[in-house]
């Protein structure tokens, strides 16, 4: 029997009507690279992901929730699995443009799985006939996944298990044919008897975890007194700590992977995250000023990091990794250097401090607590908001391919990430990179980001000043 861990299933207990939590992982392709210069049919498509879904545990398993919630759900075997009844098919609306391919991916981001089945879909989407970028026939395939069976790692596996290296539909990564292990269901009683074993065992780990960790804990507070007093992490109020509310938008855009690594060099030390970091802070410094809304604090982004060992996860366990940290990110200052400088000395911190220790500390404790303390913990962070109290937004960055990908022999030309939002936390922007390219995909509610059209435009103006600014100071170095 494998059962959902703790951080997996609190994806299940924090989500809501409004705000619902599965990843939905968008790749544009281009049919002219198709060998025989054939369209690549719906036929085809179903037929290759049929041939590579047995690569990923998650495709066909579905979850089965404990009565009353007394213990975690289970992954187990779907009987009736119908891969048809989890790829579809449609066609962008006229005209066919950038803005209807936004609008139209933000109303699929928006609508829920169907929790009685495996929790994973593709949406395949035709109609780019006037996105000016893109060759005549290129498609869409819009791949929604529940955040509780994936984190941003594992979704780049599945989709590696999906690609080809050529035209010719070589695979990315060896297709392995072992046979993976069966998640029979299991009975009442089982999950009964062990329900009962988690409560009664839950006192006693949580007190054996907290001994294990009192060295960790000892030097987190340490820190925690040496850092007093540098810096003030207040979470300001902005519009984006507002309500939930189901209308969500999207929109993205895009920039060499070598420009990046050009602005990192002007800052000794710094990382790609950290230049991810500052140009969203520059964008939302722009933005803000426009809306004559910037506070005088620095706003706190929340940023996740990946803990699986290597980088690599289990490919028989589907689930998160994850630790994270908050870091102001200095919408404060002026200068697009001195903010760059100000966010890695600041990250830096937050990874010693709390990807270092706090961060597997908590991760370690929780998996002690008990699954109906989970489920009342969630439902109160969404009643009471309290992540407007932690941050003022997401940003992930999630490292791809550096490679051209294909599918059915089409070229993967572009990829992009929708995500979840949550109570009082309305703007996630999700960074990953292919082949040369990191897109800055924005994810908001029509509430909090009417205007994101401008907001984009925000983030392009913030890239170009920070490369404007970043020559100067490399020929200061060098000098």
């Amino acid at each position: 029997m494998q059962q959902l861990n703790p951080q997996d299933a609190q994806f299940l207990y924090m989500e809501s009507d409004d705000n619902l939590t599965h990843v939905t992982s968008i790749v544009i392709l281009d049919p002219t690279t198709v060998p025989d210069g054939k369209p690549v049919r719906f036929k085809e498509i179903l037929a290759h992901i049929d041939g590579r879904i047995h690569m990923s545990p998650l495709c066909r398993r579905k979850l089965v929730r404990v009565p009353l919630e007394l213990d975690f759900p289970y992954w187990v075997d779907d009987e009736r699995f119908d891969l048809e009844n989890h790829v579809t098919h449609g066609r962008l609306p006229e005209p066919g443009d950038w803005r209807q391919f936004c609008i139209h991916m933000a109303r699929y981001h928006s609508r829920p799985l169907d929790m009685h089945r495996p929790l994973w879909e593709v949406y395949v989407v035709e109609g780019l006939d006037n996105i000016g970028w893109l060759p005549k026939g290129s498609y869409a395939m819009a791949t929604k996944i529940h955040h509780a069976a994936v984190d941003g790692s594992s979704i780049m596996e599945f989709f590696s298990a999906m690609a080809d290296i050529d035209n010719k539909g070589t695979p990315a990564v060896p297709l392995n044919k072992a046979k993976l292990s069966r998640c029979p269901q299991p009975s009442l009683l089982d999950m009964a008897v062990r329900a009962g074993w988690h409560t009664v065992r839950s006192p006693i780990s949580i007190i054996d975890g907290v001994m294990r960790a009192a060295p960790g804990l000892y030097r987190m507070a340490q820190n925690a007194l040496r850092s007093r007093g540098e810096s003030n992490n207040r979470v300001p109020d902005t519009r984006f700590n507002c309500a939930a509310s189901p209308h969500k938008m999207f929109d993205a855009t895009a920039f060499p992977l070598e420009a990046l690594k050009t602005v990192r060099k002007a800052v000794p030390g710094s990382t790609i995250n950290d230049v991810v970091l500052a140009v969203c802070s520059g964008a939302l410094r722009k933005y803000l000023l426009h809306h004559d809304e910037l506070p005088d604090d620095s706003l706190i982004a929340w940023v996740p990091i990946n803990a699986r060992v290597g980088g690599i996860s289990d490919r028989d366990s589907p689930g998160n990794n994850l630790t994270s940290m908050t870091t102001p990110i200095f919408t404060d200052v002026e200068d697009p250097i001195d903010r760059l400088q100000r966010i890695q000395r600041a990250t830096q911190r937050s990874k010693e401090t709390k990807a270092g220790v706090s961060a597997r500390i908590m991760t370690d404790l929780s998996k002690h607590v008990p699954a109906a303390t989970q489920v009342m913990a969630g439902r109160l962070v969404l009643s009471a908001g309290l992540a407007a109290r932690m941050c003022n937004l997401f940003i992930s960055n999630v490292p791809g391919p550096q490679l051209p990908l294909y599918m059915n022999g089409a070229r993967q030309v572009a990829t992009y990430g929708l995500a979840p939002l949550t109570e009082g936390m309305g703007l996630f922007i999700a960074t990953p990179s292919y082949n040369g390219q990191m897109t800055f995909g924005v994810t908001s509610t029509r509430d909090a980001l009417p205007d994101i059209r401008f907001f984009v435009s925000c983030i392009e103006t913030a890239m170009a000043e920070l490369k404007r600014a970043a020559k100067p100071a490399r020929q200061r170095d060098s000098a």
